[in-house]
């Protein structure tokens, strides 16, 4: 067993947790002050759940072994509990408990993220109960479809389900989706979209009306969101090596840049710069580096980030057009930013993108990756969140709406400035 590796493994899963709280900050920041509890809430109320869920048997979903690689839906029943992967094999690099950790910080960031969509107006509990099924459902499965590998029967290494070995079999290459482009990003994006729907739009809905109430926190956050976010993307190498240096390097060019053309695009559009705009940026160009931080230059990393930090911030302003309230630009953010890092790389992946040495084949298996998981994971939240909003109720009342949901729903206040006692 290599130490040195398995170190690196678990405390890129301790970076990755920690970016859980720090969305809790940037989310809980961008919300109304009697809303920050409830929003704060989501994030630390999907960390438990998923948390234990993936334990129970959400590990057993994703991660089926080689013979669920090229199927959309399989379960390994020896891994329920976790019971078969407490051993370590005397040749393995590192224990496979590292590894479940690593990805059980996946499945619970992932979750959280959809919850920006719905702020300021959904009940925690309804909200437990959709993270729940669309983990069951969605998040575990794609996690399956992009990430799942293990010893095919000839004792071949077999890596990726169908999204990645499955259309290598088929076109020549597989889907590149280094840390999560396609499984955590656009799958998050696409069901902050359709709960956005289910729920409909806030109380007095339009530009403008709804601002952040705190702003440092929404940096807090977002600082710590980039700094998990080396864990996130170069601890995906499983290893302490080059790969993973340039998915290092990669993790600080993109996000730079896209921070970046985020503040340049919003000074000439609005006329200021701001520093919701900076954190914004940095995220955008943080989720569009995610697939792609492994396979490419880091001069291809900086263009990256300068057009999803320019795109993302035209992006977030579709809702106003097209009438949709993702309350806090999940969709604008992380569902357009994994489609740009997606689809870039079939133009300047190494080695194999169109521009860079390759051929068509290389976008063509990035888009039906990215569009798969895209379809599967808003058609499912939409059914899951109605289903949820028609029997127990998913959205508050308006009047509760309007008055802050913290106290309605958590008993609690953000901010007491006042002893009544």
């Amino acid at each position: 067993m290599d130490q040195g590796n398995t170190a690196f493994i678990l405390i890129a899963a301790a970076l990755v947790l920690l970016m859980t709280p720090g969305l809790a900050f940037f989310y809980g920041g961008l919300v109304k002050a009697k809303s920050v509890i409830s929003m704060m809430m989501m994030s630390f109320g999907a960390l438990g759940l998923i948390g234990v869920l993936w334990v129970l048997y959400g590990y057993a979903i994703a991660f089926p072994g080689a013979e669920g690689t090229l199927f959309p839906w399989a379960i390994d029943g020896g891994a329920i509990g976790l019971t078969n992967v407490l051993e370590t094999p005397e040749d393995a690099a590192y224990p496979p408990l590292a590894f479940v950790a690593f990805q059980a910080t996946f499945a619970i960031i992932t979750v959280a993220l959809v919850s920006g969509a719905i702020a300021d107006r959904a009940k925690f509990g309804a909200w437990m109960v959709f993270a729940g099924v669309w983990a069951t459902l969605v998040y575990f499965p794609v996690a399956s479809w992009v990430f799942n590998f293990g010893l095919a029967d000839d004792g071949s290494f077999a890596y990726g389900g169908w999204i990645t070995h499955g259309l290598q079999d088929v076109f020549g290459v597989g889907a590149i989706d280094f840390a999560g482009g396609t499984a955590v990003h656009i799958n998050a994006g696409a069901a902050a979209l359709a709960l956005a729907l289910v729920l409909g739009r806030r109380v007095g809905f339009q530009k403008g009306v709804h601002v952040p109430h705190n702003p440092p926190f929404v940096l807090l956050g977002a600082g710590l969101l980039w700094f998990g976010w080396f864990g996130f993307n170069a601890g995906s190498e499983l290893a302490a090596d080059g790969t993973a240096a340039l998915a290092f390097v990669n993790t600080i060019a993109a996000p730079a840049a896209a921070l970046l053309a985020w503040l340049l695009v919003e000074k000439i559009k609005d006329g200021k710069p701001t520093s919701i705009g900076a954190a914004s940026g940095a995220v955008a160009g943080l989720v569009a580096i995610t697939p792609a931080c492994g396979s490419l230059d880091p001069i291809w990393a900086i263009v990256l980030g300068l057009i999803a930090g320019a795109v993302c911030c035209l992006a977030i302003d579709l809702k106003f057009t097209l009438g949709f309230d993702d309350s806090l630009d999940v969709v604008g953010i992380h569902l357009v930013g994994g489609l740009i890092g997606t689809l870039y790389l079939g133009f300047f992946a190494r080695g194999t993108g169109l521009f860079m040495g390759g051929d068509a084949s290389q976008l063509i298996v990035q888009a039906i990756a990215a569009f798969a998981v895209l379809i599967y994971s808003f058609v499912l939240a939409f059914i899951i969140g109605w289903i949820i909003q028609k029997t127990m109720g998913f959205r508050v009342k308006n009047e509760d709406e309007l008055a802050g949901i913290d106290t309605v729903v958590h008993g609690e206040e953000g901010y007491v400035f006042t002893d009544a006692r």
